[in-house]
């Protein structure tokens, strides 16, 4: 850049990166709250945390509520060390979000009713179980990219603690101590139709004859396409890791699609394929999204 200077050309370059990345500012809504919810003419293109496990960095516009429900999920296990092979069923799961403010929401996560059936090598019978599941508490609060994820080049992150609860610790389905994790959700516009979501995070985890909270270590990518305006589709690859378990990590690759009914219904299915040995086999599922 010849006759522009070492000061000229920072400030060109931030400028480009600018202009790329998209708008840095959007119409004030801090003052919109849960007594005081955001106009619907101000509100953010509906997006959610399903079908995909890879949270999205986005939250409930302030005042409004948003359930999210896995309408029907399956999955079947790998055989574990001594052969048994596990089939789990999940009806009705549902997010229960809520926005509190401009760029902070809460959450309930609520399995009302799941069912596992062990099928041991024979001749030993199967083993059911069946239930409530555990609650999760979550708190997400967006960094930056709510309102400004509009461009190719816009990012947004997210903070998201979770709390889980147990409801039952003996009916099998219930985790059976209090477990937490603390995940990062980041997200980038690459196109006007593509974009790409990355997850980063911590879970706390206490299982079977375990004393003591273990640290695993989460992970996934979901790369989205839009269609048009209402068919979109997904495909995903995620784990965890350094697992105190002796069948090792979890991993999976998973696609499926999103379909908008209108502005604030969405019908979503995919599908999970397990590629290690500590991964389920297979978890299909379908569910729906609405906002109030």
């Amino acid at each position: 850049m010849r006759g522009v200077g070492m000061k000229g050309a920072a400030i060109m370059v931030a400028a480009t990166a600018i202009l790329v990345a998209g708008p840095s500012f959007a119409e004030d809504k801090s003052s919109y709250t849960l007594f005081n919810p955001t106009p619907d003419r101000l509100l953010r293109d509906m997006t959610t945390d399903r079908p995909d496990v890879t949270e999205s960095p986005f939250t409930v516009d302030a005042g409004h509520i948003q359930i999210e429900s896995n309408l029907f999920g399956y999955w079947r296990s790998r055989p574990d060390e001594e052969g048994t092979v596990t089939d789990s069923y999940d009806v009705a799961r549902t997010n229960l979000r809520v926005g509190l403010t401009s760029s902070l929401e809460l959450s309930l996560v609520w399995q009302p009713y799941g069912v596992v059936v062990a099928h041991p090598r024979a001749p030993a019978p199967a083993i059911r179980n069946s239930g409530m599941g555990g609650v999760a508490v979550r708190m997400k609060y967006n960094v930056w990219g709510n309102d400004t994820f509009e461009k190719p080049g816009s990012t947004a992150l997210a903070l998201l603690p979770i709390l889980i609860l147990p409801t039952d610790r003996d009916n099998g389905i219930s985790p059976e101590h209090v477990e937490g994790a603390l995940i990062a959700p980041f997200g980038i516009k690459l196109t006007d139709k593509f974009g790409l979501t990355f997850n980063g995070g911590v879970a706390f985890v206490r299982q079977g004859e375990m004393t003591s909270h273990d640290a695993e270590y989460l992970a996934s990518a979901s790369l989205s396409y839009e269609w048009n305006d209402k068919l979109g589709t997904y495909y995903e690859v995620g784990g965890a890791f350094d697992r105190e378990d002796p069948l090792g990590d979890v991993a999976f690759v998973g696609t499926g699609f999103t379909y908008k009914i209108n502005k604030n219904l969405q019908l979503d299915g995919g599908v999970n394929f397990g590629v290690t040995r500590a991964s389920d086999r297979v978890n299909p599922f379908i569910g729906l999204s609405a906002r109030f």
